[in-house]
């Protein structure tokens, strides 16, 4: 039996006599902690008030008869108006509390703090170790990845046992997933506005509490088994998916809580200390950076402290391998509400000892001044890089819709080939290719088959009147708005599809899918399905013709992406060096001769070949010829002739059909018959 301790200091821990019970408040007059009666027991309510530490920020008692399971809440007191929100009738959330369920039917508060059992056996199973440039994450919400999954037992769906389910895991591995990463499952709950409407928040960017899974997300029998019985499965799931040698990431939400704004539904963090955990302006209303009503301000050492405590125990309590931080430039704002790429918070995430071993994922941007810090967040984090999204859009969607409305593309092949290098203009030389996530549909906005099948949004079922979502998604329908039957028209979608894909993983950096991409999953032109579950988001395992052509040359394309140490580069190359782990780029024209200016830049042209050479540190020397042709047009293009090339053979292509087995040798042409990405393998 294998027990991890964590040794925070904060919130409700069992001892083997007496509990002992923890916060930190700078601003309340008097706090008590409440042990709520229990079903089985006659004995009333309990009440303990906690000692104030003199001349600090802490809070304590120590409490007798406290069991696994027993609820409990907080009342804080302390001053009114400007910055403070204090009650002290107000039942309160433990903010350091690991287990949050819904309170009774009746109860003064929405939710409730649980005493759990951390002891779990884990059977001596490793956390996966994947090299970084091995990477393949998988974005994916816990309910909408197994609810329509026919292979998984009707009870598990929707859940977190459904996700470590034999048959999700087989596609996983099928699929080549290395990291899974997860939306929030952090205890959340839906907005005020939403519960009004008796709507939800299906992706769970709302967090109520920061230590507890989201109870939602485990099976009817785990949660009748309580607070822990949500624990046991949340680590089970852990377990399976490290059997599998898969990792897990969470997506986390520490920018903001479910408070929102003032005048909010206060429940925890406001009503114990709120003039010290949220940003304000100086007319003491929020500083809001998020766009989500408030922002954490990490600025505070106990608001860090929090970020910190609770990364720690889900890293080694919870066993997870990493985590993306949601909007995670607002938690790099310092006192003055100003970008700080050495925050100290930063600084702590990055060397504690206990996150040595977690990947570190920035979403780089929030919605306040100068919050756009793709780029900026330095070694030791990766970035989704929304650059390389709006690229591979624009040349493969909406360039090719130019062309066929006008007869010209909108622009040459050069940004797309800064794409396929890494981002070199983005990231700097000296973090490399992996600083980068490299992505082209995530949770917000329109999925990969969406993408080829709307030119606009549709997101009525919304309720905001199509209001909300992006209008920038460089999308093109191919001719025709929503399904179609018409076989022209889905074939030139499967095609395109196959090309957004396509450069996603022949593409230096790290690629990220977006569960149910490689499935064909569609929205119906929905790109903000955040408050739409049911029929309309889950990704579907219905037996499709299209949806397993496209799950296959997925499949493929990461077998190629890990046999091929040339497509995954660790370190940019340096002009006149050789440079170990990195790769060097030949270009070359539709000619086979050398890429000219006319070349790069003329949008008539949008063709190129990259001859792609491995610089060995760790795997033996590697080399691939990767084509790109973005135009309508039929074209022949002349492969390469070499001194060190005998001949090429077909990998894999974006064209269907093709002859993948027969060798072509150098300087023979090729006819690419549209828009589209090949790969040779060099004889």
């Amino acid at each position: 039996m294998q027990q991890i301790a964590i040794d925070t200091v904060q919130g409700l821990h069992l001892g083997q006599d007496v509990a002992r019970f923890a916060m930190r408040s700078a601003t309340a007059t008097a706090a008590t902690l409440v042990l709520d009666a229990r079903p089985d027991d006659s004995a009333p309510e309990r009440r303990v008030a906690l000692t104030h530490e003199p001349d600090s920020d802490r809070w304590h008692a120590e409490v007798p008869d406290v069991r696994v399971g027993d609820t409990y809440h907080l009342l804080v007191d302390g001053p009114t108006g400007g910055r403070h929100d204090f009650d002290g009738e107000r039942p309160l959330l433990d903010p350091y509390a690991r287990g949050v369920v819904r309170a009774p039917e009746g109860a003064a508060a929405r939710w409730t703090s649980v005493v759990v059992d951390d002891v779990f056996d884990w059977g001596d199973v490793p956390k996966p170790t994947v090299p970084l440039d091995r990477v393949v994450l998988y974005e994916a919400n816990v309910r909408t990845l197994t609810s329509a999954n026919p292979a998984v037992p009707e009870h598990l769906r929707g859940t977190f046992a459904g996700v470590a389910h034999e048959s999700t895991i087989a596609h996983l591995q099928r699929i080549g997933v290395t990291t899974l990463e997860l939306l929030p499952v952090q205890a959340f709950d839906s907005e005020h506005w939403l519960q009004q409407a008796e709507r939800e928040n299906a992706w769970g960017y709302n967090t109520l509490g920061f230590f507890a899974p989201h109870a939602g997300y485990a099976s009817a029998s785990a949660r009748e088994a309580g607070a822990d019985g949500v624990l046991r499965e949340f680590k089970g799931m852990v377990r399976l998916l490290h059997e599998a040698g898969i990792q897990v990431v969470l997506d986390v939400v520490y920018n903001h809580t479910a408070e929102e704004g003032l005048g909010g539904p206060t429940s925890s963090l406001r009503g114990i200390d709120g003039a010290n955990r949220y940003r304000f302006a100086e007319d003491d209303s929020y500083y809001d950076t998020t766009g989500c009503g408030n922002t954490l301000d990490t600025s505070v050492e106990a608001t860090a402290d929090l970020v910190v405590d609770s990364l720690r125990y889900w890293a080694r309590e919870m066993q997870v391998d990493g985590f993306r931080f949601d909007l995670m430039a607002a938690l790099a704002r310092d006192a003055d509400h100003v970008f700080d790429p050495a925050h100290p918070l930063l600084e702590r995430i990055r060397q504690h000892p206990d996150l040595q071993d977690v990947l570190v994922i920035a979403e780089p941007w929030d919605v306040g001044p100068d919050g756009w810090r793709t780029g900026a967040f330095g070694a030791g984090t990766l970035e989704w890089n929304d650059g390389f999204r709006n690229t591979v859009r624009q040349f493969w969607l909406a360039d090719v819709g130019q062309e066929r409305r006008s007869g010209v593309p909108g622009a040459g092949i050069g940004a797309l080939a800064n794409s396929l290098t890494g981002s070199r203009s983005v990231f700097d030389v000296t973090r490399g290719p992996l600083a980068g996530v490299n992505f082209v549909t995530a949770h917000d906005g329109f999925t990969v088959h969406d993408l080829v099948s709307y030119d606009g949004k549709h997101n009525e079922a919304n309720g905001e009147e199509n209001r909300d979502g992006s209008d920038d998604n460089r999308s093109f329908n191919h001719g025709h708005e929503g399904a179609t039957e018409d076989r022209g028209v889905r074939a030139a979608r499967g095609r395109s599809m196959r090309n957004l894909l396509g450069t996603l993983f022949l593409s230096a950096g790290v690629p990220l899918l977006t569960a149910g991409d490689e499935r064909s999953r569609t929205q119906h032109g929905n790109n903000n399905a955040y408050v739409v579950s049911g029929d309309l988001t889950p990704v579907d395992w219905s037996d499709d013709e299209d949806a397993e052509s496209m799950t296959e040359a997925v499949a493929t394309l990461t077998r190629l992406r890990a046999a091929h140490p040339a497509l995954r580069p660790s370190r940019f190359g340096v002009e006149g060096q050789v440079t170990p782990s990195a790769s060097r780029m030949t270009w070359y024209g539709p000619d086979g001769g050398p890429m000219t200016g006319e070349w790069w830049d003329q949008p008539i042209h949008r063709a190129l070949q990259s001859f792609i050479e491995s610089t060995p540190e760790h795997e033996p020397y590697d080399r691939v010829l990767v084509v790109v042709h973005g135009s309508g047009r039929t074209r022949d293009l002349t492969l390469p002739v070499r001194e060190d090339v005998l001949a090429y053979r077909l990998a894999w292509s974006s064209e269907k059909h093709r002859d993948h087995d027969r060798h072509r040798p150098a300087g023979t042409v090729f006819t690419a018959y549209g828009p589209g990405i090949h790969v040779f393998e060099v004889v």
